[in-house]
């Protein structure tokens, strides 16, 4: 795969962010699509566009949903969809801005009532294996919602 090097359990991802103007950059990964981003909106420059606050926070979501497809995949649970959303707050910590706490709220979607029980078990397991958890410092709370679709 291009821009990942696989050396026995070794993983390399590479960006380049290049400065455009006044608080404004282009996010580019080898093969992949480019991505302006900017100053969060705070700032007053480039509203509307993606900033780092979001990108970090939909990481920690993202790598969540990798945990808990990859822990249902291990343990056989088949579920019928898994969409998410989170919210990133920033506070002022002795005087300095910092992530405080980043709040998922994942809605899962099983097909009968009974797998309600495993898709919560795997939930709380992938938050315990999400190994990008070690690595941040703010919490990390998740409220997963169930529910029963075709």
């Amino acid at each position: 795969m291009e821009g990942i090097t696989k050396d026995n359990k070794r993983f390399t991802h590479k960006t380049v962010v290049t400065w455009d103007e006044e608080k404004k950059a282009f996010l580019c990964s080898l093969g992949r699509q480019t991505i302006e981003i900017a100053a969060p909106p705070e700032s007053k420059k480039h509203e509307g566009m993606r900033t780092p606050q979001e990108l970090f926070v939909a990481s920690v979501e993202g790598f969540i949903k990798d945990a808990f497809a990859d822990s249902a995949k291990k343990s056989g649970f088949e579920f019928l969809g898994y969409e998410s959303e989170a919210e990133g707050v920033i506070e002022k910590v002795e005087d300095r801005l910092m992530f405080t706490e980043i709040k998922i709220r994942p809605q899962i979607t099983v097909a009968s009532d009974i797998q309600t029980g495993e898709a919560k078990e795997l939930i709380e397991l992938a938050v315990k294996n999400c190994f990008i958890l070690n690595f941040i410092t703010c919490k990390v709370n998740i409220y997963p919602e169930i529910k029963i679709g075709l």
